[in-house]
C-alpha cells in the first residue's frame, strides 16, 4: 500500500520563495498548499486535515502569529514552523507563545528546513492524524467503527454522519470545535444548508447524552461547538 502523503500548510507573501518551497517539498513527495497571506492561509487550514504549518511571520491581512493562534484554536497537537527573517530573542519568544514547535531564520538551507519537518513530525507522530476510533464519554462507551454510543448496557446506533460528528467533538474534547473545519471535514462542503444540517445532528446528539448530566455540547457563539465531558 502506498504511504500517503504528509500534507503541508505554507503560508508565505513572497510568490517567489513561496513557489520556491513548494516546489521542493513536493519534490520531495510532500503535499504542499501554498498560501499568501493569513487569511488565505486559515480558510485553507479550515477546508482540509493537515500534517504540519509552515508560516511566515511577516504577511499581509493577518499575520503569522494570529494565523497560529487561530490554528491552534482549532487543532492543538499540529505542528508549527515560523519562517521569519527577523532573528530579535522578543520575536523568537512571541512566536513560541503563538504556538511554534520551531522557528528558522531567513535565509535558510532548504536541506536544513526539511531536516527540521522530519525531525517535528517524527516527535508528533502520535498526535498528527490520529486514528483513535473508541472513546470513553462522561459514562458513555463510543466505538466509532461499530457507529456505537453505549450507557447502562444500552446500545444506540448511530448514523454515519453522527458518528462522524461525534468523533471530531471527542477528539476536541473540552476545546472548541470549529463549525467551518467540522462541515468542511464531514460534508466537504460549509454552505449554509449542511450547517443547519449539522445543527439538526447536533441536536441528536445531545437527545443521545442526556442520560450523563456530566456530559454536554455548548454552542460556542460565532465559532462551533464544545463537548464538556471527562
Amino acid at each position: 500500500m502506498q504511504e500517503e502523503k504528509v500534507k503541508v500548510l505554507l503560508a508565505e507573501d513572497d510568490p517567489n520563495l513561496g513557489n520556491l518551497l513548494k516546489e521542493y517539498l513536493e519534490a520531495k513527495g510532500y503535499e504542499v498548499n501554498l498560501a499568501v497571506n493569513g487569511k488565505e492561509g486559515f480558510d485553507q487550514f479550515k477546508k482540509q486535515a493537515y500534517d504540519i504549518c509552515l508560516l511566515d511571520v511577516m504577511m499581509p491581512v493577518k499575520d503569522g502569529y494570529t494565523l497560529a493562534r487561530e490554528i491552534r484554536n482549532i487543532n492543538k497537537n499540529i505542528p508549527v514552523v515560523f519562517l521569519t527573517a527577523k532573528s530579535m530573542k522578543e520575536d523568537t519568544i512571541e512566536g513560541f507563545n503563538a504556538g511554534a514547535d520551531d522557528y528558522i531564520t531567513k535565509p535558510f538551507s532548504m536541506e536544513e528546513l526539511l531536516l527540521r519537518l522530519k525531525a517535528i513530525l517524527r516527535r508528533s507522530k502520535p498526535n498528527v492524524n490520529s486514528e483513535q476510533t473508541e472513546f470513553s464519554v462522561g459514562a458513555y462507551t463510543f466505538d466509532y467503527n461499530r457507529q456505537q454510543l453505549v450507557f447502562d448496557g444500552k446500545s444506540q446506533k448511530l448514523t454515519s454522519k453522527e458518528a462522524e460528528l461525534l468523533r471530531l467533538l471527542c477528539l476536541h474534547r473540552n476545546d472548541v470545535l470549529d463549525r467551518s473545519f467540522a462541515l468542511n471535514s464531514i460534508w466537504h462542503d460549509d454552505s449554509y444548508f449542511n450547517s443547519r444540517s449539522m445543527d439538526v445532528y447536533i441536536a441528536k446528539l445531545r437527545k443521545y447524552l442526556k442520560e450523563d448530566s456530566t456530559v454536554e455540547i455548548i454552542n460556542i457563539h460565532g465559532r462551533g461547538f464544545k463537548l464538556l465531558a471527562k
